[in-house]
């Protein structure tokens, strides 16, 4: 249930990471300790949901969990997120795809290690369907402004409204920044044709 770039042919088969047609293709990327991914995936037992992240003992952790809940339609990718979209998610292969309070990196000079750059976009165009959404999430007011002016200027993604996780599949990272009373800054965009 745990894979490493290494154990799979890139670009991923989806299908096969499964073991059977599966209709719906939905990805968390750096999925954490996997609140969200799991309460999702229990919700939605239909869809096959693949989990990213580079901690193994967090992947580890969700397996456990997953298998507690007898939850069969997660997988988890030990890899980077940039990876996973540049060279195992082939085109057009996921519904949806979430980011959830990716790392800020707030001093300015850090910002080129941030995930969301204009580099990004053709990557996450290439691996949604038409009409896929990517949903995002930050506490982050200066990534999040970020965020909407790189959106904003693409026209491969028109602007819908954000999806607002249900109380149960809220990350620890949200359940922590709203128990300090910060906002959380969201915005969800589809994939034009």
């Amino acid at each position: 249930m745990i894979f490493s770039p290494a154990q799979l042919p890139a670009p991923l088969d989806v299908q096969a990471l499964f073991g059977h047609p599966v209709p719906r293709v939905e990805a968390d990327l750096g999925c954490g300790k996997g609140r969200f991914l799991l309460a999702r995936a229990q919700a939605f037992p239909d869809t096959a949901f693949v989990g990213t992240d580079l901690q193994y003992g967090r992947l580890v952790r969700i397996r456990e969990q997953a298998r507690q809940r007898g939850l069969a339609n997660i997988r988890l990718l030990h890899a980077e997120s940039r990876y996973v979209l540049e060279y195992l998610f082939p085109p057009a292969s996921l519904d949806v795809l979430y980011l959830f309070f990716p790392d800020p990196w707030p001093k300015r000079r850090h910002h080129r290690r941030r995930l969301v750059q204009a580099s990004l976009l053709p990557l996450i165009y290439r691996v949604l369907k038409p009409s896929g959404l990517w949903h995002i999430a930050t506490d982050h007011a200066d990534y999040f402004t970020h965020i909407r002016r790189l959106l904003d200027a693409d026209p491969r993604f028109l602007t819908v409204p954000p999806f607002v996780p249900s109380e149960a599949e809220k990350t620890d990272f949200e359940r922590i920044f709203e128990a300090r009373g910060l906002p959380i800054y969201r915005c969800s965009v589809q994939r034009t044709a």
